[in-house]
């Protein structure tokens, strides 16, 4: 089995051989069925089936009989088969695509959560460390309390100084 890298050197840059296995079989199929499904979920594919079974009904119905091809007489059998068959295929490949945004689905949850913890974790934090500084800055010495301590020192140093003069 021929890995994506695999490509032989005599062969032009950007052009892959057919037989060199590109991508694996799952990835492939859920990115068609993802495709698919996406289409399928469009009014232009609504419009067109609309047109395409119209077109059918009518011709089947107005044309001569030799040039009908599912006649109305046999219940349109060959229209009802291909709607059939597309709806058989439909269904898994609109299932699968809808596994897949099932799993895209639960890792962004995962990654929602731990992004959330994360963030509960760094406000649980940063409410600590506001603690801490609001307790800080309670026993840090503001201009108000210094001016007042210096003032109770001068004043106490007045009230030294006063005894000596009066004893001269």
């Amino acid at each position: 089995m021929a890995r994506r890298n695999d490509i032989p050197y005599d062969s032009p840059k950007g052009i892959r051989p057919a037989f060199v296995f590109r991508s694996s079989g799952r990835d492939r199929m859920g990115r068609f069925s993802e495709a698919f499904a996406r289409a399928m979920g469009t009014s232009y594919f609504l419009i067109g089936m609309t047109v395409f079974v119209t077109v059918w009904l009518s011709w089947n119905t107005m044309a001569p009989v030799p040039l009908q091809f599912d006649p109305r007489a046999q219940n349109f059998t060959l229209l009802t088969l291909i709607l059939s068959l597309q709806a058989s295929y439909a269904a898994p490949l609109i299932l699968l695509a809808q596994n897949r945004q099932d799993d895209r689905d639960r890792v962004q949850i995962e990654q929602d959560r731990q992004r959330a913890e994360r963030n509960l974790a760094d406000t649980e934090y940063l409410a600590r460390e506001v603690v801490a500084l609001r307790l800080a800055v309670k026993e840090m010495a503001t201009k108000d309390f210094i001016r007042a301590e210096l003032r109770a020192l001068l004043d106490e140093l007045d009230k030294d100084k006063e005894p000596d003069e009066v004893v001269r």
